[in-house]
């Protein structure tokens, strides 16, 4: 089955950093954008940050650009997500997915996985 699986998440206070890993299981990483999501309670999932193919290069939502890092490892088949000063807005559920460019809608995003829960709280 051709699916992410994330890791690294769980509970930690405000502050604090959190590093999730996202292996690719069934296919290769080096022809895709990956994109990390999250959905918290009661709100639609969105896009947090996405690393290109093409020199790696990277975009951030604004929310949290100068606190979080993403980064891949195409010989891993791996993306991590590093994430600083957490605040408990952070907190949701955490997907990532592939598509063709980072710039594609997430509904053509593909190969989601089944997340991991970060919780941000005191």
């Amino acid at each position: 089955q051709q699916q992410f699986v994330e890791s690294g998440g769980g509970l930690v206070q405000p502050g604090g950093s959190l590093r999730l890993s996202c292996v690719a299981s069934g296919f290769s990483l080096d022809a895709y954008a990956i994109g990390w999501f999250r959905q918290a309670p009661g709100k639609e999932r969105e896009g947090v940050s996405c690393i290109s193919n093409f020199y790696s290069g990277t975009q951030h939502a604004d929310s949290v650009a100068g606190r979080f890092k993403i980064s891949r490892d195409d010989a891993k088949n791996t993306v991590y997500l590093q994430m600083n000063d957490l605040k408990p807005e952070d907190t949701g559920i955490y997907y990532c997915a592939a598509a063709g460019l980072c710039a594609h809608p997430q509904h053509d995003y593909n190969y989601w996985g089944q997340g991991t829960q970060v919780t941000v709280s005191s």
